[in-house]
């Protein structure tokens, strides 16, 4: 069965609509673009390793419009390899609607969303979900996902779309490699989904903190 990827891009508040530009994601977001001014070599080289494998795309709608009118024509360029990969891999898009899939290889999933991605995972071995924001609460929600890919970047903006909204739900992560920060302050996590939701304890135990035998 193939897994499904997250990656996202978020602040230290967990914020992460529309890091790319202004008019990604605008609906009164005054901060379109906050990720740019953070990028460098090191989180450059950890997004391109994290596509490694790649075989589909699982793209929300205003994500697949910005991709489509964007990746077809950037290929010989300096992003030449993702490029190369995005226009060749299958595009599966998430929409109530009826979008203009002109990009090759894209078609739209049906409205049984776990359905949709189960056949997904049958037929592929990685599926990325990149950006997409509306997209991954609904599969962080439904835990219709295998891996978590964060970089979280050290800026704090107290408004706009977070990734943890008020329809979350309790679920156990594990933590799959060490966490590694590039030069400019943004940390790379990458966590797994577990079995479970999250325990309790009491803190205030006499034996809090000690070793067991």
């Amino acid at each position: 069965m193939g897994l499904v990827h997250i990656e996202l891009f978020t602040t230290l508040d967990l914020v992460g609509q529309a890091p790319g530009g202004p008019d990604e994601d605008p609906s009164g977001f005054p901060f379109g673009g906050w990720q740019a001014p953070l990028l460098d070599e090191v989180t450059g080289a950890q997004i391109g390793d994290a596509y490694e494998g790649t075989d589909a795309l699982l793209l929300g709608r205003r994500t697949y419009d910005i991709f489509a009118a964007y990746w077809p024509h950037q290929e010989g360029g300096q992003d030449n390899q993702i490029a190369a990969l995005f226009n060749r891999v299958p595009k599966y898009v998430a929409s109530r609607g009826s979008p203009d899939l002109s990009w090759a290889g894209s078609r739209r999933l049906g409205p049984d969303l776990a359905g949709a991605v189960r056949d997904l995972r049958d037929r592929h071995e990685h599926i990325k979900v990149v950006g997409s924001l509306d997209l991954v609460r609904t599969l962080l929600r439904e835990k219709l996902f295998d891996r978590l890919d964060l970089w979280v970047h050290p800026i704090v903006l107290g408004v706009g779309k977070k990734v943890f909204d008020t329809g979350s739900v309790p679920t156990n992560l594990t933590l799959l490699e060490a966490p590694a920060a590039g030069p400019k302050g943004v940390v790379y996590l990458r966590y797994g989904l577990a079995e479970g939701t999250p325990g309790t304890g009491d803190m205030s135990a006499p034996d809090r903190g000690t070793a067991r035998p």
